[in-house]
Parts: C-alpha cells; structure tokens; sequence
C-alpha cells in the first residue's frame, strides 16, 4: 500500500494542529488549580427514552461506603443549627454514602441522579441570616424533594438556603460541587464560586470532573473538540483531560442496539447495552487502585463508579476492590413512606454480584455531617 505526498502532508498537518492545540491546552491547564480529588460523571442520552449516567469516585482512601435506602416520608432537617431547613422527603431514594456522614451519589424512585464531586475552588456563601444547610445534606435534599432537574433549577436558584462545609474525617474540607440529570436527560451543574451560586442547567452538560470551575473545564474542553477524539485525546489523570476523554467517549457510544455486541449483551436489550457502554466510559476514565503519582498527592485511585439506569430505575455499583458488579433495582425496593431505612454493608471488602435488592437489612440512619454556623 502506498501514501500519496498530499495524503501524508494532509496527516502530517492533522498531527502538527493537534499537538499545538493540545500544547495550548495543557499551558491553559498549567496556569489552573492545583489537581483535586478526581471524580468523572457522564450522562449517556440515547435513543428509545434511554438515560444512563455514571460517575466514578477517586479519593485518596477507603471511604467506607455503604449503600442506603431511605423511603419516602422521613423527617429531615439541615444539620447547621437552629436556622436550618426543616423538611419531609417527597421521594424515597437509593444513596451511596460516604463515610457515612453524607451522601455522596445516589437516584430516587422518580430517576433523578445526584453526583457529589470535589471541586477545590469552591467558595460557599457566609452565612447571612438565611437557613443554613450542611453540605453532608445537598444532595440529599434534592433527591428528597425533586423528580426533575428543572424542579431543581427553579427551587435552588432562589438559595433558600446557604450551603456550610466543614471538615472530612479524613481533614479534608468538604469542597464540592453538585451534579444532576433526569429521566428526560437534562442535567445541570451547581457550583458556589466566589460565594455566588452558579448554575449550568440543560441537556449539553453531560460530562463533569473537577478541577477548575465548569465554565473553564467547557473552555479547555472546546480545545479537544476542535482536534477530534479520534485523532488525539489528552491522556493524563488530571481533571481537564478526563474531561476531554469522558466528553468524547460519552457522546461516540451507539445510540441504538450494536448488531456487532448485542447478541453478547444480558438479555439482548439495547438499554442492557447502553449500561454496560456506560460503564466502560467510567473503567476508562478511572485512576487504577493504588495508583500514586510523586508530587501530584490530590490524584487519587478510583474506590468505586456508579451507573444509573434512569430509565428502567436500576443503580449498578461497580467496585474497584472487588471483582464483581451488582445492581438494585429500585422497584424492588420498598420506598413508600412509613418503610424502613436499610442499608447493604460494603466496608471491610464484602463481594456481592447481581441483583442484591434482598440483601438489604433494617438499620438506623446514620448521622448526616453537622457544621457550626457563627
């Protein structure tokens, strides 16, 4: 086989342009942040009203995560004082917890996602009279209360209340910034910079990661678009470049059954098919376990991903510690108010596969993270 010299030179030139926007890139990225704990989600919009979106959950030790299911009709309040919201839980949801003093991820009963990642600009609102809600609590709140992410958009965007950190009990301050998306495939980012609550709400933001704020992690993103994923995508652990690789992955999965794999997929259903492409976005996206990079601290191993089926309402829990995946479908669950709270125990390296609905026992709610409020 031989090359033409137009050919080569139209290859070569396709090379030369995407190493120099990739240089560009990566001195935009310098001048950033230092690297945040390094968290991905990314929502999967395909056809026949399937949505899927996963996360994975990079930290720099075991959390201690427990699945948990709570019903609809619980009692809540803040955990920030005697100024706190105080409310009832419309929606029964299905979280994963972390240490559990908060929830970190989780889809209520309704197929509205919640993704907690960290985000180390974040700057909260001080307080100023308003309740004060503990972060242990954010995304809690809005699975309690919200089917939709324009529900979400509409109630937060008023800031009825100011969102208060407080300190990990690892040390680390609880530094985050909220992810949501529906059952209709909208999605909207919350992030508290400067003070100021900034919201990005609408189908095209499908893919978050960290580090820096989201307006810059689009703009570095525009960079890679412009190259093509298929010519050169940045491979790094750093938040910028899984953005770039979760972005283009995310949006080349197959909208439609895969003649070539479907036949190889449980079931032979394409929203079987679109679960397991997701979940092969989010291996690809991860910090393998017990990776450490010398002077970069903050790049941390991925403990565990998610994949939320949005449409037919199954959480899939795929550990990095253990060789299995498993998966809850909500409809087994029993979320009706006046049900019991239980959890699934995963601390100490338990293995479990499957559907594992049943293997969830009665137990007491743990105690969301409280913060002072001067």
């Amino acid at each position: 086989m031989t090359t033409s010299p137009r050919a080569s030179s139209r290859f070569t030139l396709s090379i030369r342009r995407a190493a120099a926007l990739a240089g560009t890139a990566l001195a935009l990225a310098a001048g950033l942040a230092p690297v945040a704990e390094a968290c991905t989600r990314a929502v999967y919009l395909g056809s026949a009203g399937v949505v899927v979106t996963g996360r994975s959950m990079d930290w720099s030790e075991d959390m201690r995560t427990n699945l948990w299911v709570f019903p609809a009709g619980m009692a809540r309040e803040g955990a920030a004082g005697a100024n706190t919201p105080k409310w009832v839980s419309r929606y029964g949801s299905l979280i994963a917890s972390g240490y559990d003093v908060g929830t970190a991820d989780g889809m209520n009963e309704k197929g509205l996602v919640a993704n907690l990642l960290y985000l180390a600009e974040s700057q909260y609102a001080r307080p100023d009279g308003r309740p004060a809600l503990s972060i242990s609590l954010w995304a809690q709140y809005v699975l309690d209360n919200f089917a939709t992410v324009n529900e979400a958009v509409e109630a937060l965007s008023r800031e009825p209340f100011v969102v208060v950190t407080a300190a990990l009990p690892n040390g680390r301050a609880a530094q985050l910034h909220l992810a949501v998306s529906d059952a209709s495939g909208d999605s909207a980012i919350f992030e508290y910079l400067g003070g100021k609550l900034v919201i990005h709400h609408g189908r095209q933001y499908q893919v978050m990661t960290n580090s820096p704020s989201y307006d810059q992690q689009l703009a570095l993103n525009s960079y890679w678009e412009d190259v093509g994923g298929t010519v050169f995508l940045p491979g790094t652990f750093r938040a910028a470049d899984r953005f770039a690789r979760a972005s283009f992955l995310i949006k080349a999965l197959p909208s439609k059954a895969e003649p070539a794999i479907i036949t190889a997929v449980p079931d032979h259903t394409y929203d079987n098919q679109a679960v397991g492409s997701v979940a092969s976005v989010m291996r690809a996206v991860s910090v393998p376990l017990g990776f450490i990079t010398p002077g970069e601290p903050n790049i941390a191993s991925t403990l565990w991903r998610t994949v939320s089926d949005q449409k037919n309402r199954v959480f899939f829990f795929d550990s990095a510690t253990s060789p299995n995946t498993f998966w809850v479908p909500l409809a087994e669950l029993d979320l009706k108010p006046g049900a019991p709270v239980k959890k699934l125990d995963l601390t100490g390296g338990k293995v479990y596969s499957g559907s594992v609905a049943a293997r969830f026992e009665k137990a007491e709610p743990f105690t969301f993270l409280p913060v002072k409020v001067d």
